[in-house]
């Protein structure tokens, strides 16, 4: 098993439909009370695994999913009402050094059920005209809208999945 990427990477194959974002925005809805139920009762040592050498902790993948997820929350504000914004990127790695990434997880858990609150509504309000909105990302390009709701359903899989490795690791 690859465990940087342990559901596999991305990718959009053929057309974008409305049951896919559908989808994608249930799955964005799910995040936040699957993430807590994963590691609410977790101990501070349990918190400090890692799902490979290297990675983020526990704690940390937590606080990256919340950031994560706000700034995206923020990209699709700019598409709506700015044309083809061009989004600020950050370096990931490093937020991840900040002191905030050693609070408890539970402030993190908060802000993750809160912008996915305000987010799934907005996400569901979304005409189809609206789903085409852009956005330019420095480095990936373009991304619609449509789009950028299927890779952050995967971004919430892909790190749910790497606590689940940290956690099956600590046995």
């Amino acid at each position: 098993m690859d465990r940087k990427y342990p559901i596999g990477q991305f990718q959009q194959v053929g057309p974008i439909v409305e049951e896919q974002i559908k989808l994608w925005i249930e799955e964005i809805n799910q995040l936040p009370e699957q993430m807590t139920s994963l590691v609410n009762g977790l101990s501070e040592a349990e918190l400090l695994h890692t799902y490979r050498d290297g990675s983020w902790n526990i704690k940390q993948l937590v606080h990256h999913v919340a950031d994560s997820h706000l700034n995206s929350f923020i990209r699709f504000k700019l598409a709506l009402t700015e044309e083809n914004p061009i989004i600020k990127p950050y370096e990931e790695a490093e937020w991840a050094k900040l002191p905030d990434y050693a609070m408890p997880p539970q402030s993190a858990l908060d802000l993750l059920a809160s912008i996915h609150r305000k987010w799934v509504v907005l996400l569901r309000s979304l005409t189809a005209e609206q789903l085409e909105r852009t956005f330019q990302h420095p480095e990936s390009g373009e991304v619609s809208l449509k789009e950028n709701i299927g890779i952050y359903a995967w971004h919430g899989k892909h790190h749910l999945a790497h606590i689940r490795l940290a956690l099956e690791s600590q046995d």
